[in-house]
C-alpha cells in the first residue's frame, strides 16, 4: 500500500499505587508513547517509570500535559489566562524533559490531554499560547495536533514541526472535532471495528465522521488510548491488520504543515 503512520498511546497515567493503563503492553505496540506530566495524571516515580520503559523499547517519548484536575482525569474544562495556560505548559513539559534525560532519552513531541485538548481544538488562540509556550522551551519539539481543527490552525501558522492525529477509538463531529465521551457510540470498544476505521481513514487521507463524511486531512499518527480494558487487545489487533495491509508502522517525525 506504501502508506506509513505512527501510533501512539496516552501512558504513565496513575499516581502512586494506583494504574490506569497497561504501559508494558501497550509499549510492545505502539511507536510512540504521551506521558502524563502530573497534572491530569501521573507522579515523579509514575513519570520516570514510564519514561525509561519507552526509551528501552526505542519508543519515542512525548510530553502530555493536561489540567490540574486529579480527581477528574484532565477532563473538565478549566479556564485560565493565558499566561499562567502558558505556565502550566512549561511547567510540565520541563519536568517530562527532566525525566526522558535521566533516562537517556528526550522529549520529542507534545500532545495535550483531555479537556485541555478538546478546548484548544476549538479555539485557535487557546491552542497558539499552549504551543507558543513549549516551543518557547523547546524549538525544535512536534506538536501534535487533532486533524483538521483549530489545534491544526495554531501549528500552521506557527510553522513548527507538527504531527497530525486522528483517534482510533473515538467518533468525530462534522468539524473534526470528538463526539463528547457523554454520548453514545463516542468511544469505540470493538478491536476490528476500530481496526478497519483507521484502515479506511488512512486510505482514504480523510477524517470519516460519525455521520460518514470525509474530511480530508494529513494523518501522521493513531493515538490508542491506554485507559480501557480492551486497551491491549485494540492496539495488537490494529498493528496486525495495518502490518497485514501493507502499512509500515513507524516512529514519528514531525514536519510542518
Amino acid at each position: 500500500m506504501g502508506l506509513s503512520v505512527d501510533l501512539n498511546a496516552d501512558m504513565g497515567e496513575g499516581f502512586g499505587p494506583w494504574r490506569m493503563t497497561d504501559d508494558a503492553g501497550l509499549l510492545e505496540v505502539v511507536s510512540s508513547a504521551n506521558i502524563a506530566c502530573g497534572m491530569h495524571a501521573g507522579d515523579w516515580d509514575t513519570m520516570a517509570g514510564a519514561m525509561a520503559a519507552a526509551a528501552r523499547r526505542g519508543v519515542g517519548i512525548g510530553a502530555h500535559p493536561g489540567f490540574p484536575d486529579l480527581q477528574g482525569f484532565g477532563r473538565r474544562r478549566m479556564h485560565l489566562p493565558q499566561a499562567s495556560l502558558a505556565n502550566l505548559v512549561r511547567y510540565q513539559l520541563g519536568a517530562a524533559q527532566a525525566m526522558a534525560r535521566a533516562a537517556g532519552a528526550e522529549v520529542a513531541h507534545l500532545k495535550l490531554h483531555g479537556a485541555l485538548a478538546n478546548m484548544a481544538s476549538e479555539d485557535a488562540e487557546m491552542a497558539r499560547a499552549c504551543y507558543e509556550a513549549a516551543l518557547s522551551v523547546a524549538p525544535e519539539i512536534t506538536i501534535m495536533v487533532l486533524a483538521g481543527t483549530a489545534q491544526e490552525a495554531a501549528v500552521r501558522a506557527l510553522g513548527c514541526r507538527a504531527a497530525c492525529e486522528i483517534f482510533a477509538d473515538r467518533a468525530y463531529n462534522e468539524d473534526a472535532t470528538l463526539v463528547d465521551r457523554s454520548l453514545p457510540g463516542a468511544v469505540i470498544h470493538d478491536p476490528e471495528t476500530a481496526a478497519r476505521r483507521v484502515l479506511e481513514m488512512l486510505k482514504a487521507g480523510a477524517i470519516i465522521t460519525a455521520e460518514g463524511s470525509h474530511l480530508p486531512c494529513r494523518i501522521d499518527t493513531v493515538c490508542l488510548h491506554g485507559d480501557s480494558p480492551e486497551a491491549v487487545a485494540l492496539a495488537r489487533h490494529l498493528r496486525g491488520l495495518l502490518e497485514g495491509e501493507g502499512v509500515t508502522i513507524a516512529r514519528l517525525e514531525g514536519r510542518p504543515l
